[in-house]
């Protein structure tokens, strides 16, 4: 059988790599969990779990990150989390109302006092003049209060990948100390 695909080459892999300003974050929300005894989970769709690696790249995080979820389709974010068919279908799974409905899922299931959802077009297709690649809504749950927060970021996909985490876990971080 021939294949295009081949398990030794990491051709077209782009590994994810917290530079160090990245993991001092995650270092200082780690800190700032443990101490509140409180728990993170994430849901993710553009970013792949990527929020969860740089919450799982820093030794003692069991402490504190409970869970992820990967809701890359409309299904799984329908079956895992209870998003809405409706929001799907008026809004869309890059919108406001998603994430919203992805972290409320993500407490109600996982029981975290603290959540980050992404969901966004990374490209390099699949923008919109409405929705341009580069979009990235998130949703936060912290104890009691709740944001979403859309960006738009520019550059390759990795690009925007690296971005939309860095500002999660940042954000993340900026509504812990307004605690």
């Amino acid at each position: 059988m021939n294949s295009t695909f081949s398990t030794e080459s990491n051709a077209n892999a782009s590994p994810l790599q917290l530079d160090s300003a990245l993991t001092a974050q995650v270092l200082a929300l780690g800190d700032v969990l443990r101490e509140k005894k409180w728990t993170v989970s994430t849901a993710e769709s553009c970013t792949g779990g990527g929020v969860a690696f740089a919450f799982t790249s820093v030794a003692g995080s069991s402490d504190w990150f409970n869970q992820s979820w990967v809701t890359y389709s409309n299904d799984a974010k329908q079956r895992e989390l209870g998003v809405t068919l409706q929001t799907l279908e008026q809004y869309g799974a890059v919108s406001e109302k998603t994430v919203k409905e992805m972290a409320q899922g993500v407490c109600s299931k996982s029981g975290a006092q603290l959540a980050v959802t992404v969901s966004g077009i990374a490209g390099p297709g699949g923008g919109s003049d409405e929705k341009p690649v580069g979009t990235v809504w998130f949703g936060f749950v912290c104890g009691d209060s709740t944001a979403q927060i859309k960006q738009v970021f520019s550059g390759d996909r990795d690009q925007v990948r690296c971005a939309a985490i860095s500002f999660a876990i940042t954000h993340l971080i900026k509504m812990l100390s307004e605690k």
